[in-house]
């Protein structure tokens, strides 16, 4: 029979464990599990110890609270909103499923937001209400041009798209520009 002691020692040890799993993993979605994992540790650790009060505190709020959150906060923030002329999704199909295929292994979900005029598209962009825009027009046949605001997304896609029909580019959108755009198109 082993010692109380050491049964502590041993869910001890397992705190620095979990919490060093939780820092260096890159999936967000398997940080959430272990963080729950850790909560769970944690309460454990409480209730052995003689501290049901702080253990189901843990329980409650460190590990279901938390978690909640962060799983709200992951899903609304892993999204890569891409602005396309209405009508033309069928166009850039194919430029969409290699988008698809190199965000996907970032962990982001792509929301395409269609827009009724290419104004309307470009301003949206100007004002941060999308991340980029996909189009078509002036390119040739299958071909497309991906404007993108948000440097570290163009730096994944420019290292990741292997689409040579893809022309990429990215825009510095400051509040300089909004003005420069609304001219541009009056």
């Amino acid at each position: 029979m082993t010692s109380p002691n050491l049964e502590i020692n041993f869910i001890v040890l397992l705190l620095p464990i979990a919490a060093a799993l939780v820092v260096f993993q890159v999936n967000p979605y398997h940080t959430l599990v272990l963080r729950g994992m850790l909560g769970a540790i944690a309460a454990l650790v409480y209730t052995v110890s003689g501290a049901p009060d702080v253990a189901l505190t843990e329980a409650l709020v460190g590990t279901l609270l938390a978690i909640t959150l962060y799983a709200v906060a992951v899903r609304s923030s892993l999204v890569l909103r891409l602005g396309i002329l209405e009508g033309k999704e069928s166009e850039l199909q194919r430029v969409l499923a290699d988008l698809r295929a190199v965000i996907e292994r970032h962990y982001l979900r792509l929301e395409i937001v269609p827009y009724a005029e290419k104004q309307a598209l470009e301003s949206a962009l100007a004002e941060k209400e999308i991340h980029a825009i996909c189009s078509s027009e002036g390119m040739p046949e299958k071909a497309a041009r991906l404007t993108v605001r948000i440097r570290r997304i163009y730096d994944i896609l420019e290292a990741e798209l292997r689409s040579p029909e893809t022309i990429l580019n990215h825009v510095e959108v400051t509040d300089a520009i909004v003005p420069q755009l609304e001219k541009k198109h009056l």
